[in-house]
């Protein structure tokens, strides 16, 4: 796995702040698609809603050093074409120059944090249309979770629509995951039947003043021949969520199939997967990005 020395990270943080503009402005950029026509995106903005657990180790992606390694060596896969953080780690990975001739994908809504009360009054807290312009970085994401119970979710709503005109405005592409969730015991709970990821694609699709930029995010459903009819609710183009796992062989083998079919879909450019690439069971980074590149 690729080595960091959290050393020069931390002294370039402290006496040379403007070394990460410095490092964004000399950044080699690419297309957003490249000449494959396919995308395969690592996704590491999960520690920013304090969502740190991997399987059963509560605080695998609190550790920041062992996380950069990870995507460091994901990133240096052939067939990686970049990587979905917060502003925290995208600095890192700038300063390490992991992120040259790599989409940057800036996270752009991380306040509703795990577990909160307020989960689904979903705050932009993180990037803003301005902030992904100026560093030259390549597309946003947001997360859009509705539960019809919950009045937070109108909150989010409206915020969704006036952060995907302000991309539409830079001309940045922003990649919208939608869910149809409710509380179960307390817990929010996303709705991946055929009828829910529909609605959520459907409400996702038609928000904001121009649909020009926006993307598509989504699960693969609870029945993955359900997929063909679901992916036919958007003409927008459409990479799959990876999602949580199960890190036993039987189901990788069943996820890596859902992928695989779904990946055949018209509409369907690519894939942004994260914890099940970057902390397989077995340790093995290299092997299991390679096996996700692979379905592309």
């Amino acid at each position: 796995m690729t080595r960091v020395d959290p050393t020069d990270l931390v002294r370039i943080r402290v006496r040379h702040p403007e070394a990460v503009a410095e490092a964004a402005a000399r950044r080699r950029r690419r297309p957003l698609v490249g000449s494959s026509g396919r995308m395969m995106i690592v996704a590491a903005d999960h520690p920013a809603r304090g969502a740190l657990a991997v399987g059963d180790r509560p605080y695998a992606m609190a550790n920041r050093l062992d996380l950069l390694e990870r995507l460091c060596t994901a990133l240096g896969r052939p067939g990686v074409d970049g990587v979905l953080a917060t502003a925290d780690i995208l600095e890192d990975l700038l300063l390490l120059g992991a992120l040259d001739g790599k989409i940057a994908m800036g996270s752009m809504n991380r306040g509703g944090l795990a577990g909160a009360a307020f989960e689904l009054d979903d705050r932009f807290t993180g990037y803003r249309a301005e902030d992904l312009a100026r560093l030259g970085f390549d597309a946003g994401k947001l997360l859009l979770r509705i539960d019809y119970d919950d009045p937070g979710s109108l909150a989010t709503l409206h915020s969704t629509a006036r952060a995907i005109d302000a991309m539409a405005a830079h001309r940045l592409p922003v990649f919208v995951e939608p869910f149809i969730c409710r509380r179960v015991d307390g817990v929010l709970c996303n709705d991946l039947s055929a009828e829910a990821v529909t609605r959520s694609m459907a409400i996702a699709s038609g928000l904001a003043g121009t649909s020009a930029y926006t993307w598509l995010k989504i699960p693969v459903t609870e029945n993955p021949d359900d997929m063909a009819r679901v992916m036919e609710t958007s003409t927008l183009p459409a990479v799959l969520l990876g999602g949580d796992v199960d890190d036993t062989a039987g189901g990788r083998a069943a996820v890596y199939g859902k992928w695989r079919g779904a990946l055949r879909l018209p509409t369907v450019q690519g894939l942004v997967a994260g914890r099940s690439l970057l902390y397989p069971a077995d340790g093995d980074v290299t092997a299991a990005v390679d096996t996700a590149v692979g379905l592309l």
